[in-house]
């Protein structure tokens, strides 16, 4: 099976994690800020916070810039569901802004139009989380306009995104938002198996963050109620989480990032590839808006099957039983049983329903060999001939 993501892992990277097993620090050592600093440099932000995971990275950015009961926070219903559920740990109401109908990514004529009503309705939201799907970022300018306007905050989800750029510099650098956020998970484009960064240029938020990802304790006495008892004293200054992220991975992700550039680059190749091989079939291949360089995490196509005797289940079903490990991102968050409690309905987001009926992700990762792709794109074109 051709999986739809896949990690590379070299010796290299293996040798820097044997490195840490042999060290005197398996957490809390010299390597996590190594990490930390080596993303945010990249990027070109100030600070970057690690954590155990990119929903820990929003969960803790909420936090940190005040997100509570009463509360609303916005973002895409074509998402994974970290990215409306760290709302609700917060004690906040999510809602969602539909998508544009090219880029998936949360759409801003949708957002303003929201906006408007929203005000009139008392109900403005305190943050808006702008989702950069596959990998692709979403029109922040236009967000970050929007967010002067009418005086929300704004956390990237750039789970997929590390590497990409938008405007021609590195999504991260602060520039349209107050919080971003990266995932290393293993399909990722970098891994440290497990893994999230927040960064920000916000000397406040770093320093919150820093506290609720760590139990809320501080050992800082600047932030201390009283004189230290002793060189042992610590305080526990707000309510946090142990969401730290250990030497092992941290190592992971400095031998990783080493290669981020190659990595992005080489998706680029099997993107313009696939562009190509996919031409005169009936699916739409990802636009790339021209602010864009995506970091390219996802190659999404949507079927068009309109006249043709094939379900969009069946078409996925084929792909599987021929060695093709296709995926779907993703279900729209609004239509899970979670939210449908609340009170959503699946065409709230006709833009999003209409994605969600006919994409499907296909296999991309760095690793990736011609002939897989080869192989991707045959049976593909067997599906159409098989099924049509």
């Amino acid at each position: 099976m051709i999986p739809y993501g896949r990690q590379e892992i070299t010796e290299s990277d293996i040798d820097a994690v044997i490195e840490v097993l042999r060290s005197d620090f398996l957490t809390q050592g010299p390597k996590v800020p190594e990490f930390e600093r080596m993303v945010a440099e990249h990027v070109g932000a100030r600070h970057g916070l690690a954590v155990n995971s990119a929903t820990s990275a929003l969960h803790i950015a909420c936090l940190a810039l005040g997100l509570g009961n009463g509360d609303w926070l916005w973002t895409s219903p074509v998402t994974f569901v970290a990215s409306a559920n760290c709302g609700l740990y917060c004690g906040a109401c999510v809602d969602f802004v539909d998508i544009d109908s090219r880029t998936y990514n949360l759409c801003p004529v949708a957002l303003r139009k929201k906006l408007e009503v929203a005000r009139t309705e008392n109900r403005l939201p305190k943050i808006v989380v702008a989702v950069h799907l596959s990998g692709q970022p979403c029109d922040m300018k236009a967000i970050a306009a929007l967010a002067d306007e009418y005086g929300f905050k704004v956390i990237e989800d750039a789970s997929h995104a590390i590497g990409g750029k938008y405007r021609g510099e590195f999504i991260g650098n602060g520039r349209y938002s107050d919080v971003t956020v990266f995932s290393f998970h293993p399909v990722k484009i970098v891994t440290t198996a497990e893994g999230g960064v927040a960064v920000t240029n916000d000397d406040e938020l770093a320093r919150k963050m820093d506290l609720f990802r760590n139990h809320g304790i501080t050992r800082d006495t600047s932030l201390m109620t009283q004189e230290p008892d002793g060189p042992w004293y610590y305080q526990q200054v707000e309510l946090g989480f142990n969401y730290r992220m250990t030497e092992l991975q941290a190592a992971l992700g400095v031998s990783q990032m080493q290669r981020l550039d190659h990595f992005v680059a080489r998706r680029h190749q099997l993107a313009g590839r696939y562009d190509q091989l996919l031409a005169d079939l009936p699916v739409i291949t990802p636009w790339q808006h021209p602010d864009s360089y995506s970091g390219l995490h996802l190659y999404v196509v949507r079927l068009q099957l309109a006249g043709l005797d094939v379900s969009h289940r069946a078409f996925f079903e084929y792909l599987r039983s021929n060695g093709v490990g296709v995926n779907l991102h993703y279900i729209p968050v609004h239509t899970q049983p979670y939210y449908k409690a609340m009170g959503f309905e699946a065409q709230d987001f006709p833009e999003a329903m209409a994605y969600y009926s006919e994409a499907i992700s296909l296999p991309m990762f760095h690793g990736m060999a011609e002939e897989q792709q080869d192989a991707v794109v045959a049976a593909v074109k067997g599906a159409f001939g098989e099924l049509a």
